[in-house]
């Protein structure tokens, strides 16, 4: 049974950085594509960013380019994503993405 499972979420000030980890299990995602979404309260869920199955692409949505890192390590079938400069707009749950799979989410509430 697969599983993406997310953490490192939390309250943060502006300004402030998080990273959020994404654990895969139930199978090797090495040759996937892994990637970042958000959705904030009362709002439709966005992409954030992705991360080919190498590691040596990555697109980030226009809001968080220049702030936010994705990376991956195909060893512990996880991916990461460095926030930095939060941002009261970064507020949301921020869900993994792996072909059709999707974790549960971890809270990101920036605030001061």
């Amino acid at each position: 049974q697969v599983q993406l499972v997310e953490s490192g979420g939390g309250l943060v000030q502006p300004g402030g950085s998080l990273r959020l980890s994404c654990a895969a299990s139930g199978r090797t995602f090495s040759s996937y594509a892994m990637g970042w979404f958000r959705q904030a309260p009362g709002k439709e869920r966005e992409f954030v960013a992705v991360i080919n199955w190498s590691g040596g692409s990555t697109q980030y949505a226009d809001s968080v380019k220049g702030r936010f890192t994705i990376s991956r390590d195909n060893a512990k079938n996880t991916v990461y994503l460095r926030m930095n400069s939060l941002k009261f707009e970064d507020t949301a749950v921020y869900y993994c993405n792996v072909d059709v799979n999707w974790g549960k989410g971890t809270l990101v509430t920036v605030s001061s």
